[in-house]
Order: C-alpha cells, then structure tokens, then sequence
C-alpha cells in the first residue's frame, strides 16, 4: 500500500453553490468529509495540491490525512467532480474512516510474466474482462495493485477470482460467483468485422493489426451480470 497521502484543508464558513463558485476562483476546492458516525464537515482545499496529488495515480486508493480545524481526519477519496471543458477538479468528497473499518475499493490489476506464457508466445491475445477488481479491504491494508501471475497460460485458459492470492485484509466484494478476469484467446477470436487485416476500434473505427495491443478490453456474462445488478439497485 501507497504511504498515507496529506492535504491540508480549511473549514468552509458558507455552503452553496455560490460560496462554492466563489472558492473555484480563488483556487481552492470545496469538498465535504462524511460518514464515521459524526456529521459531515464541509471543507476547502488548495486546488494545485490537489491536482499534484491526483497526478499521482493512487489518489482514489490512497488513505487521505486532511489537517482541518487543528487536527488529523483520517479519510479515504470516494469521489471527485471534475469541470466538463477544464477538466478542473470542481469538488471531492472524502469518508472518514476508523481505524479498524473495511471498505469496500476498486483496486487495478497487472498481468506478470506474460513471456511465460506459451499462449502469448504463440500469438495469443490476453482478453482482459476486468482491469480493476471490487475488494473490501481492511482499511490500513488497501493494495496498490493486484498481480496476476499468467505463467503456463495457454490458448483457451481463462483466468477466475477463485485463483487469485488476495493480499491479507483484502477479500472480493463479489462473493456470489467465481467471475472471470481475463482469457487467453487466439487473435482471430477478437475479430469483430471482416477487413483488410485490421480490428474494430470501441469507436467504430478499423485499427491496423499492429496497433492492436497485447491485452484487449473484453467483456463477459459475469460483467454483464454485475452491471444489470447495479442498475436495478
């Protein structure tokens, strides 16, 4: 796990969105902490740290110290707005954590020793499914990153949560069904069109063969499955 990340903050006086408006010009970013049992406590924050932090690339992973009011809250990014044209953060919340919570994360995954893998020598594709896993971790234990070992992984292997060592404090969220991560398949199995040689982009468009990557986005009824669940709930 990262180290803890800190962020200075100052207490917000006024809320609405015109206070809110008002900060943003001044360079700072309103954000609330919530949850632990307390009331939510509306704060501001230094826009360029902010952005610093978030170019990071852990920032969402990371345990987030906020010094506000004299003292330490312990808290983890659940969420950040961003401005539609700027790409400025616009706001972010944080949920304040105990020391003993578990949380549930989205933690990325990174595929190892792919040149162990007779599969991939032979010209397989790895078709990722899930490039994050949903953990819930103890909340001082949270991964960076999850590997995933593809050693011996042939043409036709698929790779399910059931065969992953999850890092102590961290167990799946999904617990229901043994879900794939990632298939082994031959090229042509990726094929979406016939062409000159080339693959169909997300967008549409026709990519030449050799500007598709190694490791394809994929999708599968596990994920399709996941996601209907969601939008009923």
């Amino acid at each position: 796990m990262s180290d803890a990340l800190n962020l200075p903050a100052e207490l917000r006086e006024r809320a609405g969105k015109g206070a809110s408006r008002a900060l943003r010009r001044e360079g700072r970013v309103p954000a609330v902490i919530y949850g632990g049992k307390e009331e939510p406590t509306p704060i501001h924050l230094e826009e360029k740290e902010v952005v610093r932090q978030l170019m990071l690339g852990h920032f969402m992973n990371s345990i987030v110290m906020i010094d506000v009011g004299g003292k330490s809250v312990r808290t983890l990014p659940k969420d950040v707005a961003f401005h539609p044209i700027s790409d400025r953060p616009t706001h972010i919340d944080f949920l304040r954590l105990a020391k003993d919570a578990k949380i549930e994360v989205a933690i990325p995954v990174v595929f190892v020793n792919e040149d162990a893998s007779p599969g991939l020598k032979k010209g397989g594709v790895l078709n990722v499914v899930r490039h994050e896993l949903d953990l819930v971790c103890e909340s001082d234990k949270i991964p960076d990153e999850i590997e995933i070992d593809v050693t011996g992984k042939e043409v036709g292997d698929s790779i399910h949560i059931s065969e992953i060592k999850l890092p102590a404090g961290s167990e799946s969220a999904i617990t229901d069904r043994d879900f794939t991560i990632a298939t082994l398949v031959a090229p042509s199995a990726l094929k979406k069109s016939e062409g000159e040689g080339g693959e169909e982009g997300e967008d549409g468009e026709d990519l030449p063969a050799d500007a598709v990557p190694a490791t394809e986005q994929g999708t599968d009824a596990d994920a399709a499955q996941e996601q209907e669940d969601k939008s009923e709930g």
